[in-house]
């Protein structure tokens, strides 16, 4: 019967206005308000029960009593008929053009912040590139140094047997070197050194005596093996394996790199003190900044009687005759700590274009590089 009612009080409703007769309309008004007025308080009220507690809803009815008794005092204070007064009295059409050049003020405004929101978006975005970035590093240092500590492992499970001796076959020396190329042509300066100062302290760059019917190394008996380099044969022969690389700013103290090919490397800023350079190539080597306190560029005592390698003369590891790095056209810019023996050394043989980067000068010092035809 309800849903009948506010249809008919629907109909009756529509058909006053329809008519253009106020009574018929406000009768179907009265009828729709007094039927649905009651079913909506139900549905409300249940719902108020349920879903607030007592004080709540003591808050609720607080709160509108608040705002009635605030429109009451409004309308006794004339608050109303005041505002009514002053809407008369104002210059709408200054008030229009305000509003024209507020609205250009709050585009203006709007831009700005677009343009504030777009420089946050980059700003955030440049952050997480760079965390992005530095994420990606960190994983790449992890990555870099299980492949080493792995490389470590393997060498010594290839070239030692299970007494801890040296067992280096011919054909393990080749896996050996064939692993460590792979190896130092994928990391970076600071991995190479890793590798290169773990090759040198375990004695595998170093020329050992070897006994010749079996090949294998001598103990020199202190506890060690003995090194023979005229003669002797390393484990690991680095050859070409550093020839251009990039090692600046690593670590190599105490490195024997002795005979290896060090063509057009870059050293800058290495630590180079007691490293072992005797016979290594350094043609057009960057030493800039290094630091060469003890550093091996010759043996014997007498940098007058060193001279650099040679294809075809056997060096004399007593004079220093042939056992010299070749340094020509190396740049000594700015090395630190270089002696007057390898001052003098570096300026008899590095070479016209590189005499000027020496420290100290090579005034007085003849240069024995013969020159170019």
């Amino acid at each position: 019967m309800t849903i009948w009612g506010n249809l008919i009080a629907i109909t009756i409703m529509v058909f006053g206005l329809w008519r253009n007769d106020t009574l018929i309309a406000a009768a179907g008004c009265a009828i729709a308000l007094v039927l649905s007025i009651p079913i909506i308080y139900r549905g409300v009220r249940q719902e108020l029960l349920d879903s607030l507690s007592p004080a709540q809803r003591l808050q609720l009815v607080a709160s509108i009593t608040v705002l009635i008794a605030i429109v009451g005092l409004l309308q006794i204070l004339e608050f109303f008929e005041y505002v009514s007064s002053f809407s008369d009295r104002i210059d709408w059409n200054a008030v229009g053009a305000s509003g024209e050049w507020g609205g250009a003020f709050g585009q203006i405004l709007i831009a700005i912040l677009a343009v504030y929101i777009a420089w946050r978006q980059y700003i955030i975005s440049r952050d997480l590139t760079i965390e992005q970035n530095r994420l990606t590093t960190q994983q790449n240092i992890l990555t870099q140094q299980q492949t080493i500590d792995t490389y470590f492992q393997g060498i010594s499970d290839l070239v030692l047997d299970d007494n801890g001796f040296l067992e280096d076959w011919p054909q393990e020396q080749a896996f050996a070197a064939g692993r460590t190329a792979a190896l130092l042509g994928s990391i970076d300066a600071a991995g190479k050194a890793k590798v290169l100062r773990f090759l040198s302290q375990s004695k595998l760059l170093t020329p050992l005596r070897r006994d010749r019917r079996l090949g294998r190394a001598i103990l020199d008996g202190d506890g060690g093996y003995d090194e023979d380099r005229l003669y002797g044969v390393r484990v690991i022969d680095l050859g070409v394996m550093l020839a251009g690389a990039d090692v600046s700013r690593a670590d190599l103290r105490w490195t024997d790199l002795s005979d290896a090919n060090l063509i057009r490397a870059n050293l800058s800023g290495c630590d180079l003190v007691k490293a072992n350079f005797s016979r290594t190539i350094l043609y057009e080597a960057n030493l800039t900044g290094a630091d060469v306190k003890g550093t091996r560029f010759f043996y014997g005592k007498d940098p007058e009687l060193a001279s650099p390698r040679s294809r075809n003369e056997i060096p004399n590891y007593t004079t220093g005759e042939f056992t010299g790095a070749v340094v020509e056209n190396a740049d000594f810019t700015d090395v630190q700590e270089m002696s007057e023996e390898q001052r003098k050394y570096c300026c008899m043989w590095c070479g016209d274009k590189s005499r000027s980067t020496i420290p100290g000068g090579c005034e007085g010092i003849p240069n024995r590089v013969p020159p170019k035809k």
